[in-house]
């Protein structure tokens, strides 16, 4: 399990680096392994899978799934893809392919999750102030869906 990455494409990279703590930026982000599993957790939220095209060979290289499993991230990566393939024998330690799979699903939600943040992002000064905003309005949504009667709603 080790050897295996997870890629960011090349045309996400700058982006990805933008929303990281650094030198050079004030991203709300610590590590490029967050920036990646909350783009796959959006990404997976709006249904949205986006295929890697060219991979990125400079900063940010591709991330050892070591330092995911270490976050505890590799929970999302498994749920994920069983949630996708509607599949446990994904999570097989077994098979090689399974582990090929779910790492391939969790890159494209991902991607996709990052050409979400881009729109969403767009013109914006200060990301962690608009992914706040977008936290809010997602959270909003999902109270609106869920269609229970609350009467705290009156409560201002």
């Amino acid at each position: 399990m080790s050897a295996s990455k997870i890629r960011i494409a090349k045309d996400k990279a700058d982006f990805v680096k933008a929303l990281t703590i650094s030198k050079e930026t004030t991203g709300p982000f610590q590590t490029y392994a967050d920036v990646m599993v909350f783009a796959a957790a959006l990404g997976a939220k709006r249904k949205k899978r986006s295929p890697l095209g060219e991979i990125s060979k400079r900063d940010p290289l591709p991330i050892g799934i070591e330092i995911f499993i270490s976050r505890g991230y590799d929970a999302v990566i498994k749920l994920l893809a069983i949630a996708e393939t509607k599949n446990t024998q994904i999570l097989s330690p077994n098979d090689e392919n399974s582990e090929e799979q779910r790492i391939h699903i969790f890159e494209e939600y991902a991607n996709g999750g990052l050409e979400i943040l881009q729109d969403e992002l767009r013109g914006t000064v200060n990301y962690s102030e608009t992914l706040l905003l977008l936290l809010i309005s997602e959270k909003g949504k999902r109270e609106e869906i869920e269609g229970e009667f609350d009467l705290t709603r009156f409560l201002s």
